[in-house]
């Protein structure tokens, strides 16, 4: 887990966006440039792109450190977690000027001539946001059916409800929290807080307590059932977990729009209520517990669905070792080749700044998300090969082709333009 390495001095307030139509462009108080729906928006005049391009250029300037990772706003010298409402809303005001730049006559034309791809993200829609936080989310952009949702479920189940991914995914999901906590506690502390605080440290102890040791020098598999005892405790379950995430979300609830993983902890409930019965003790004997932890996989197997986000979550954490949905900034689309056989999947992402490191963040963002796509469309059997691509833009960045770990990546410049495009 990363060390926050310098604290923002101000809590993240929530921002009241109002909603205003005008001139066909979506405002919001501190305006957003871009409107959604699926037709072919008409070009705005080119004097309007004049007087934006300076006030897109400041913006990346202002925010040349400053990453978006998996919805959290980083600085790329040091690590640190940003927590401040006036970056946020730079962030979100470039994004806004940046898609409709990315829609402008000019930068469509360049797409044309440099993509591979006829199209792409040349409307509205495909320039919008997308949180990937679920299945069915996936599953409708690949337009996977109702039969294939189910191949899909029945095949990942069994490979991301095993104990180890389970367990693991649940300590991921506290020790987020426990580092957004500490942070809270060390800006702006509260008794909900510094409760939660404690019932974070308890609930990764009782976990690590209950583990079975499963190292190759481990002797467990030598450990017997003890014998019955009258009057003897009876034995810690899975239940005790899911007391202390109630009770969780109940003192931190004041706090939920500042702690992302408190989202997690609701969403990982959901299965924590199917095997609340199920033994979480180290001390019934290695057989014993063997039964219990394949007990897990079992009702998780058959009770989370298809669009279960506990589900989604454990997949996250199978393919990729983490639990935060995925974020991209252009969420592109699926684009054929005339053919039936070769499809290709586009996606994108804004920068503020075209050195390696931003760069290489961005790949890998894009990466994470184009890979969830190609697990998705390959478990489900779709028919056709599906290319992926992922496009980055920035302003002042030359254009540059690449390939990294099979998908092709291209890296757009953010211009003006002549007039008259």
């Amino acid at each position: 887990m990363k060390l926050y390495n310098r604290l923002v001095q101000k809590l993240l307030r929530r921002v009241n966006y109002r909603e205003i139509r005008c001139s066909g462009i979506l405002r919001l108080n501190f305006m957003l440039y871009h409107c959604t729906g699926e037709s072919q928006e008409e070009f705005l005049p080119y004097q309007w792109y004049e007087k934006m391009f300076p006030k897109l250029t400041r913006l990346t300037h202002l925010l040349k450190d400053v990453d978006s990772i998996d919805g959290r706003l980083v600085n790329v010298k040091d690590d640190s977690i940003i927590i401040d409402d006036r970056v946020q809303q730079r962030m979100y005001m470039l994004k806004s000027l940046a898609r409709v730049f990315i829609g402008s006559p000019s930068l469509q034309q360049m797409l044309k001539e440099k993509a591979s791809v006829s199209g792409c993200f040349s409307k509205p829609n495909e320039r919008e946001p997308m949180i990937v936080g679920s299945l069915t989310k996936v599953s409708d952009c690949l337009n996977v059916t109702a039969q294939q949702r189910k191949s899909v479920r029945l095949t990942i189940c069994p490979q991301v409800t095993q104990h180890r991914i389970w367990t693991g995914a649940l300590e991921e999901v506290l020790n987020g929290l426990k580092t957004e906590i500490d942070l809270l506690n060390h800006l702006s502390p509260s008794k909900g807080t510094k409760m939660g605080q404690q019932i974070v440290l308890s609930c990764l102890k009782f976990l690590a307590e209950s583990a079975v040791p499963n190292g190759p020098d481990s002797t467990s598999w030598m450990q017997l059932a003890p014998a019955k005892v009258v009057d003897s405790p009876p034995s810690p379950k899975w239940e005790d977990v899911l007391e202390m995430f109630n009770d969780l979300i109940n003192c931190l609830q004041n706090e939920k729009g500042l702690l992302y993983h408190l989202t997690k902890i609701e969403i990982m409930k959901e299965g924590l209520s199917q095997i609340r019965y199920v033994l979480l003790d180290n001390s019934i004997g290695y057989k014993e517990a063997r039964l219990q932890e394949s007990l897990i996989g079992k009702k998780l197997s058959k009770t989370l669905g298809h669009s279960s986000r506990c589900l989604f979550t454990l997949l996250l954490y199978y393919l990729y070792g983490h639990i935060r949905d995925i974020e991209v900034d252009l969420c592109g689309g699926i684009y054929g080749d005339g053919t039936e056989n070769r499809f290709t999947l586009c996606m994108g992402r804004i920068m503020t700044s075209y050195e390696e490191e931003m760069i290489w963040n961005g790949v890998k963002q894009l990466d994470r998300a184009l890979g969830l796509f190609r697990f998705v469309w390959e478990t489900a059997g779709m028919k056709g090969s599906l290319v992926l691509q992922g496009h980055l833009w920035c302003v002042g960045a030359g254009e540059r082709s690449f390939t990294y770990r099979g998908s092709e990546f291209f890296l757009h410049g953010i211009i003006l333009g002549p007039k008259g495009i």
